[in-house]
């Protein structure tokens, strides 16, 4: 089967051997497949995949119909769609993910699409309302919100009810953020729409600063991303005059425990407001899979609006 590889700092299609699904795992011939900064860390060496993952193989999230069932896999049958979370090697014609973290594909998102889904609706469900515990009526931040965390994010964040201030650095991209349900903003402009009752932070350590003197009492500071640096200086006497909370957050190295309940809840809360188009899957771009490198270097340009997709248009030799 083909799959993308990195080699030497590039990266390639190739082929490479079949995988074969574990106890409880599904074989998955995947329809499409979400890029992240994540794999780009990967490739850098700085974010290695969890025991048991290619460091050569990326790919976090996937969408697919299943092909194959490990030993005692009950939860979907062949040919049902699913996607999920995965600890890597997604990108690629098949895939193997476990059934507890998979989760059925609502009829009103196409496969194409569905790839864009799990990463960016996981980190941004269990960032904002597991962990931060938004409610309605509550003001949120959310920065960097154009990419594909962001938009889930706002999106996830309006739906519940709360008031949306997005921060986009791009001009022509703010009424596109705005539509989904929030005040799109410049990052110069963000003091002034506050205070706030959650922030989350997909930039990083530059505007932690920013964040905390923005916050109401009681707020909460969820740290998603790091694309703008991971160091910062803080006053920790506003962290004690707010009674504010600062706290980060990761999924990829997880126990499947953990995973698993991230997913349940997500298929409990989300896919509802998924199949009601409530929120949705925006994508900047999609590229079939022997075009990756295409792909990966539209990724590397930033200025996205959504997720960018590797998607395969034929079913895998087997």
């Amino acid at each position: 089967m083909r799959a993308v590889v990195f080699s030497a700092g590039t990266t390639v299609c190739s082929e490479v051997p079949e995988p074969e699904p574990g106890a409880g795992e599904l074989l998955v011939a995947v329809s499409s497949a979400g890029l992240n900064g994540a794999d780009l860390l990967q490739r850098a060496g700085h974010y290695p995949p969890p025991p048991g993952h290619r460091e050569d193989r990326p790919g976090l999230e996937i969408a697919g119909r299943v092909v194959g069932l490990g030993a005692g896999a009950r939860r979907f049958a062949l040919g049902d769609a699913v996607m999920g979370i995965v600890g890597g090697e997604g990108q690629a014609e098949l895939a193997v993910i476990h059934e507890r973290v998979a989760m059925p594909v609502p009829a009103a998102l196409p496969l194409e699409v569905a790839g864009g889904f799990p990463e960016v609706f996981l980190t941004a469900h269990d960032a904002l309302v597991t962990q931060a515990q938004l409610t309605s009526g509550e003001r949120v931040l959310v920065t960097g919100a154009a990419g594909g965390v962001g938009t889930a994010a706002v999106q996830l964040a309006a739906a519940l009810g709360a008031e949306v201030v997005a921060e986009v650095r791009n001009p022509l991209q703010r009424a596109a953020v705005g539509a989904l349900g929030a005040t799109a903003v410049g990052p110069e402009e963000v003091a002034a729409h506050g205070p706030f009752d959650v922030v989350a932070e997909l930039v990083g350590g530059p505007n932690l600063p920013r964040d905390l003197a923005s916050l109401s009492l009681g707020g909460r500071v969820v740290v998603i991303g790091l694309g703008g640096g991971a160091a910062t200086s803080l006053d920790l006497g506003l962290l004690l005059q707010r009674r504010a909370r600062l706290f980060g957050t990761t999924l990829r190295n997880r126990p499947l425990e953990e995973k698993a309940i991230v997913a349940r809840r997500v298929e409990r809360q989300v896919l509802p407001l998924l199949e009601r188009q409530v929120v949705r899957v925006l994508v900047e771009a999609s590229y079939p899979l022997d075009d990756a490198a295409a792909a990966y270097e539209r990724f590397t340009k930033g200025a996205k609006l959504g997720k960018v997709l590797l998607v395969n248009t034929a079913e895998p030799a087997r």
